[in-house]
């Protein structure tokens, strides 16, 4: 719908004769951003964490992207910790804790994400609130999420 109102509005400013080559190019352009900052600020979910040190801090990710973007965005997670492409190769180095009134809100763990919390835990004992911020995909409906960060692990600090 906004894709055809933009065609028309494009096409109607390129039919008024007085208009100068380069004010239709601006005014097509400047619709054009409208269009698509409308539909960013639609897929803006906010979240709240918790930082190592206890501070709540509201934090802003978009729908679509993981997690571990929106944590590493917000200076959480520092983002050289998590370069690795495939979770197989994964330390856990972006585990995080979510708050037990979200976790029916999220997709189940994949057997890879469990294995890696799993072998990345001290007691290999898996908590139920443990996550990899890479795996969490963002969704409107974990508006209002509450995530912890929980402090590196010795071998994780530089």
């Amino acid at each position: 719908m906004a894709t055809s109102s933009l065609h028309r509005l494009s096409s109607q400013i390129n039919r008024i004769p007085s208009l100068s080559p380069f004010t239709k190019s601006i005014l097509t352009r400047s619709s054009a951003t409208t269009t698509s900052a409308a539909k960013v600020a639609d897929r803006i979910v906010k979240l709240s964490a918790i930082d190592p040190d206890g501070q709540k801090r509201e934090i802003v990710g978009l729908s679509g992207h993981t997690l571990l973007k929106a944590l590493t965005n917000n200076g959480l997670i520092d983002p050289a910790s998590h370069r690795l492409e495939e979770i197989e190769a994964c330390s856990a180095e972006c585990e995080v804790n979510i708050a037990q009134e979200w976790l029916e809100k999220l997709p189940p763990r994949s057997y890879d994400e469990e294995y890696v919390l799993k072998r990345n835990s001290r007691a290999r004992v898996l908590n139920k609130h443990s996550r990899l911020g890479c795996q969490v995909v963002l969704t409107k409906d974990l508006q209002g999420m509450v995530v912890a960060v929980p402090e590196p692990k010795p071998w994780d600090i530089p």
